[in-house]
């Protein structure tokens, strides 16, 4: 797939076939993954790769612990509030979501089943888990931020899709006792990994951007 091409077509994949993702299509993602760029060569990142029945353990504990109504306690802290047009745009990120899937505002059912969705990989049979280590700084989380784009593009440019979820990030204890990672490692983000379903609704689904004008300021 054409550079310019891969970018403007990738998005969030919220619905995925069964099909395994063999080890080495993801060996070969990874390896394009590892040449992005970061501070002075640091490369922080770190990763765990879960498929069959270690994906099914992580999904049910990450499942039961939602499901029961377990608040977070994410390494990373959630914004007390956002900027007003950063607000405006999550609010209406999910409200057309919800009208994609004809849900309606009061059915709160509906609504946590959806949510319960991102602990089910939304269908995915691989999922990453990407982590740094607890001393580094805000830098290394914008290197990662680069490594989860270059991911991203990787894998939708092999055919693959994924999914970008805060969620699998909830109970990183729980998470870390699972995998045998040691406490000094902070669980940053997670990705649903897979071939798209494009049977599936949510992935009838697209988010809006921001016109460039409402973010880039010119000077000459």
């Amino acid at each position: 797939m054409e550079l310019s091409a891969g970018i403007m077509s990738r998005t969030s994949v919220r619905g995925f076939k069964s099909t395994p993702v063999p080890q080495a299509l993801v060996r070969q993602l990874l390896e394009q993954a590892r040449c992005s760029p970061s501070y002075t060569n640091t490369q922080p990142w770190e990763v765990s790769v879960l498929s069959g029945a270690m994906r099914d353990q992580l999904g049910k504990v990450l499942y039961d612990l939602a499901a029961a109504g377990v608040p977070s306690r994410s390494d990373v802290s959630a914004p007390a509030h956002w900027p007003l047009a950063n607000e405006s745009r999550a609010s209406e990120h999910n409200a057309r979501r919800f009208r994609t899937l004809e849900i309606e505002r009061d059915d709160s059912a509906a609504r946590n089943g959806l949510r319960l969705m991102n602990y089910q990989f939304f269908g995915a049979p691989c999922v990453v888990l990407l982590w740094l280590d607890r001393t580094l700084s805000e830098w290394s989380t914008f290197d990662l931020g680069l490594f989860t784009q270059t991911l991203a593009l990787a894998a939708h440019g092999l055919g693959l899709g994924t999914c970008l979820q805060a969620s699998l990030t909830h109970y990183p204890d729980e998470v870390r006792a699972l995998l045998g990672v040691a406490q000094d490692k902070r669980l940053m983000l997670g990705l649903s990994l897979g071939y798209p379903d494009p049977a599936a609704k949510l992935n009838s689904y697209r988010s809006s951007r921001a016109e460039l004008d409402e973010f880039v300021r010119w000077y000459n």
